[in-house]
């Protein structure tokens, strides 16, 4: 292989790296010479590939600590979009819409394709969101409920799904609380019939159940669109 398609190939593997989770926003890098034996290639090559991702924004080098992972894939697509949120509530429907179509792909697929650590993590949520409501602590419930979306995407093991979520995920991180939030404090009934959504879809998820998921996830979003409109 030519020193060029070298390059290339480290420059692919840590772009995929990127994309699925593995190097998330903030991460260092591995030192250059561990990357040079992880890829089998010297170590001008290693630094041409990550002098290209820092070209492009996708990773930054600080003097004396080391090359990390900037936010840029995550903050990228959604630049303008929380202040149009805020700007425009009639919006929460279509994010709603889109919410509906997307986070019903990944929880099919996390329900195909979460590791056991992941499935770990997702009732460890669950139990957190649970522990809150016991605790009538909405905020941290809500906080909690958006954190279990994020862990769901991961899980699904889609690089573009997961590129999509991450790509807006401050505003639907924001959306997803703002709206649990204020569901929440409609009534008793509303905030346990969101609790009982979440166990099931979670439980459905951690028995390999896709199609299960998948309804459980559109269900809790269908009636989270429909306690949202009837509140307006």
């Amino acid at each position: 292989m030519q020193a060029r398609g070298r390059v290339e190939m480290v420059m692919r593997r840590l772009e995929t790296a990127l994309l699925d989770g593995s190097l998330p926003a903030g991460a260092q890098l591995p030192a250059e010479r561990l990357l040079a034996q992880q890829y089998a290639v010297s170590r001008n090559t290693v630094r041409e590939a990550v002098q290209r991702l820092a070209a492009r924004g996708l990773v930054r080098s600080r003097r004396g600590a080391g090359v990390f992972v900037t936010d840029q894939l995550r903050t990228g697509m959604a630049s303008p979009w929380s202040q149009l949120v805020a700007d425009h509530p009639a919006l929460r429907d279509d994010i709603l819409e889109f919410r509906r179509v997307l986070e019903g792909a990944t929880a099919y697929f996390a329900a195909q394709r979460a590791s056991g650590d992941e499935r770990a993590q997702i009732m460890a949520l669950l139990a957190e969101l649970e522990q809150a409501r016991a605790s009538d602590d909405k905020h941290g419930e809500a906080q909690a409920d958006a954190r279990l979306h994020e862990v769901i995407a991961q899980a699904s093991h889609n690089t573009m799904f997961l590129h999509l979520h991450t790509s807006i995920i401050g505003m639907l991180r924001e959306h997803i609380t703002i709206n649990g939030t204020g569901l929440r404090q409609q009534d008793e009934a509303t905030s346990l019939q969101l609790l009982s959504q979440h166990r099931t879809l979670c439980e459905a998820i951690c028995a390999s159940q896709p199609e299960e998921a998948r309804t459980a996830m559109q269900g809790h979003i269908d009636f989270v669109r429909t306690r949202v409109t009837s509140d307006e």
